[in-house]
């Protein structure tokens, strides 16, 4: 049977369509934000909140969910009252995601087989009830960026300017980090929570590098992210590899292709350059 007559490759490729869209888009923002770590973050923090959910008997997708976006709201509220050590709150809220996880582990024997799905992703782990979830975030984070991608922009590039132009970037940011925490939960079941932030990251790393203006960075990294999610779930149930490496290497395999070829470009400009002035 062809791998798309499958109920749950369908589901998988849905979800990783709708995950390739937001997340790089996501993350074009987060990069120019320089809060590149806020991504990762999060990602241990659902973990500790798929661990709750766990040991209290709750849905884990949506008690991780939850942990991520209050998460994310701590975050943005720590980062305002240690303006001067911006990198203090990510290191704060990550370390203490990580020990809350690892303490409510323990208390539940058989939860560590279960996790493997959480942490590394599974084409089989994206049910209904995920795909519709992520469906929503995708819907939420699209209307979201179209809709504020003025104040955004100004936001992004200097927060101070735009406060005075009338922009509330205090209710702006929060926003912002609910909708990071909300797409970081959401990608769980495709890439899973230790490689979310290579899929947010990794395209827009690629975009930012050999884009030519915002828009296009935009384009690029989603186009990117769309690429590494599809190629990545092909080659996982061809090859039977965990979904969430395999993106994440086709994701690293463009970046350092894209660095490569623009590097040679470079050298060639650069002899051209030297020819021309020699002659």
């Amino acid at each position: 049977m062809d791998m798309l007559g499958y109920e749950f490759m369908q589901r998988a490729f849905w979800a990783g369509g709708l995950i390739g869209i937001i997340g790089p888009l996501l993350g074009v923002y987060l990069m120019l934000r320089r809060q590149v770590l806020m991504a990762d973050t999060l990602s241990h923090v659902s973990l500790a909140g798929v661990a709750l959910g766990s040991v209290l008997q709750w849905n884990p997708a949506i008690s991780g969910f939850a942990v991520a976006v209050a998460g994310g709201l701590v975050i943005e509220q720590l980062r305002r009252s240690y303006r001067t050590y911006s990198e203090l709150p990510v290191a704060i809220i990550m370390t203490s995601g990580l020990a809350l996880a690892v303490v409510l582990m323990s208390l539940k024997q058989n939860l560590t087989k279960s996790f493997s799905s959480y942490l590394f992703g599974s084409i089989v782990a994206v049910s209904d009830t995920q795909l519709k979830l992520i469906a929503i975030v995708a819907a939420a984070g699209l209307v979201y960026f179209i809709v504020l991608r003025r104040p955004l922009y100004n936001l992004t590039f200097d927060e101070e300017t735009a406060s005075i132009g009338g922009v509330h970037t205090g209710l702006l940011s929060f926003s912002f980090a609910v909708l990071t925490g909300m797409t970081v939960a959401a990608a769980m079941p495709v890439v899973g929570v230790l490689l979310v932030s290579a899929l947010i990251v990794l395209p827009a790393s690629i975009a930012l590098r050999i884009a030519s203006g915002f828009t296009a960075a935009i384009l690029i990294s989603v186009g990117v992210g769309l690429t590494g999610v599809f190629s990545g779930l092909t080659a996982s149930y061809y090859i039977n590899t965990p979904p969430g490496g395999t993106i994440a290497l086709i994701l690293l395999v463009f970046l350092l292709s894209a660095i490569a070829v623009q590097r040679l470009i470079t050298l060639k400009n650069r002899r051209n350059i030297h020819k021309s002035t020699t002659i």
